[in-house]
């Protein structure tokens, strides 16, 4: 068997992307190296080399996955035969679940500040946004605006990002978080919006 695929074989993209996920969480990116990374899989660099041209590239590849689970969450919800009150509620639920379960990959999709990892990540969270926006707006019969939206996600990342950083799981805050996604939502079943 040739070294290459030996790599191939012991070392997976996600393996190298966990590891990744939770050194740029802690330390940020411009603190990590390829070569860290590698170390702390117990691997040589040239084996990471082997999946990923650079950092940024190892960076964006797990933006992309990041935003796919986050898309698939809100997919799953669209999908549920519900009546439209009741599907956005589940959605801004959704994903302040995601965000609280996935915290380190929440912190990379949307609290990282870093203008190299920036210009990476562009695409991704306008569509990501775009369809949040559409369904909101499709759900609630075009009633809320674009600023009703933004804001309507603003509170919601908000309120992600406040938990982020704690050790509280989703299920410590669910309450919490049904209760804030009524009160934000109290406009849109009252036709106040």
């Amino acid at each position: 068997m040739s070294p290459r695929k030996q790599v191939q074989e012991e070392l997976s993209r996600e393996k190298i992307m966990d590891v990744a996920h939770e050194l740029f969480v802690q330390k940020g990116y411009q603190h990590v190296s390829m070569r860290q990374i590698a170390k702390e899989l117990n691997y040589s660099h040239g084996a990471i080399y082997y999946h990923f041209k650079n950092k940024a590239d190892l960076f964006y590849a797990m933006v992309v996955q990041d935003f796919e689970m986050l898309n698939g969450v809100l997919n799953q919800i669209i999908a549920q035969d519900l009546q439209p009150e009741e599907k956005v509620k589940m959605i801004l639920l959704g994903y302040i679940e995601f965000g609280l379960t996935h915290k380190s990959q929440y912190e990379l999709m949307f609290l990282i500040n870093d203008d190299e990892v920036k210009s990476c990540i562009q695409q991704e969270p306008l569509e990501s946004y775009g369809m949040f926006a559409n369904t909101i707006s499709n759900l609630t019969n075009q009633k809320a605006s674009i600023q009703d939206i933004w804001s309507i996600f603003l509170s919601i990342h908000g309120f992600v990002t406040h938990y982020c950083r704690s050790n509280q799981t989703y299920d410590d805050v669910k309450n919490l978080a049904q209760s804030h996604v009524n009160y934000i939502l109290k406009p849109l079943i009252y036709g106040e919006v």
